[in-house]
């Protein structure tokens, strides 16, 4: 007869947020989380963006210890940027459906059928296919990156797809895309979202570029989290339906107390309009990573070295 041995749990201390300000000064750490963390993370955080913003506090902070609270390929950026600095990730498992979409074999090979094209990629990708990349870019200033391009050069635009359409609009660039795509923002119904335009006439749509054009066609206001974020604190409007992760609601709803905030419905019943590697990342297993200095990101400096010319380049042409 066996029996099971159920696994020891860590102890945790009563007070999380106090014991996690603690060890942000024992360890000169600090805390960057993307919008789409669970509350808990974001009220912690010492700062909290998107892509484009977080890589630009992951290449000025003076701190030692950089605790990343978001997905695999962002930990992944900060570490590029700070060779020599402890860079952690709550959860190794926190991933991103659209990296996994771009294999770096593959992704090689179909650069090599396109030697003269110029390769903008998405900053939600691997390192592998950073360092295989001219110029990294996010939802923020994609359009302003390929804007300050020739315009006869031409251009591989990757990993997304839906990005890479909303980017064509935008330009005019008859670009190259990599046929990728993000599960979160791939589950938004056309047809629900009517369904939500017809029972909220007075709400204004905002939406994320990496939705499917049928969602697009409906929004009011095409933007990146920021920009969403903005948006809806500046606009006249009280009622507004969110078409990304709704991990942004917390924030719009901290900016602007007296709006309603709709997240919009994914194609059944499910909450996959949360992003299921986002959160794997939990208030507990931040602390944690901070108290044993455990998961850490490393590289091969080869790759860090070819992924980060690309990505300084997206810096200084950002500004």
């Amino acid at each position: 007869m066996f029996t099971t041995v159920a696994p020891i749990k860590p102890a945790l201390p009563r007070d999380l947020f106090g014991a996690i300000a603690d060890l942000k000064r024992e360890l000169n750490a600090v805390i960057l989380a993307h919008y789409y963390q669970d509350p808990d993370i974001q009220d912690v955080a010492d700062y909290l963006g998107d892509s484009l913003g977080l890589s630009q506090q992951a290449a000025e902070t003076d701190a030692d210890v950089i605790v990343f609270a978001g997905v695999h390929f962002m930990a992944e950026t900060a570490k590029i940027l700070n060779p020599n600095k402890l860079v952690l990730l709550p959860d190794l498992d926190a991933g991103c459906s659209l990296a996994d979409s771009c294999p770096p074999d593959q992704f090689a090979e179909f650069k090599a059928k396109h030697p003269d094209h110029l390769v903008i990629s998405y900053i939600n990708c691997t390192a592998e296919i950073k360092a295989l990349s001219d110029i990294i870019c996010t939802s923020a200033n994609a359009v302003k990156i390929v804007n300050q391009l020739p315009a006869d050069q031409p251009i591989i635009f990757a990993p997304d797809r839906n990005l890479g359409r909303y980017v064509i609009e935008q330009t005019g660039r008859d670009m190259v895309l990599w046929q990728g795509s993000c599960i979160v923002h791939e589950t938004f119904s056309e047809k629900k979202m009517v369904q939500l335009k017809i029972q909220h006439p007075e709400a204004e749509v905002i939406a994320h570029p990496e939705c499917e054009e049928a969602v697009l066609r409906h929004a009011d206001y095409i933007g990146s989290t920021t920009a969403l974020l903005k948006y809806c604190q500046n606009s006249d409007r009280q009622s507004f339906i969110v078409v990304t992760e709704p991990g942004i609601i917390h924030q719009m709803q901290k900016a602007a107390l007296d709006k309603r905030f709709i997240p919009a419905p994914p194609m059944n019943n499910c909450a996959c309009n949360e992003c299921p590697h986002m959160r794997l990342n939990t208030i507990e297993k931040l602390y944690l990573a901070m108290k044993h200095k455990t998961p850490e990101i490393t590289l091969p400096e080869s790759t860090r070295v070819a992924a980060l010319r690309p990505i300084q380049k997206m810096l200084a042409m950002s500004v």
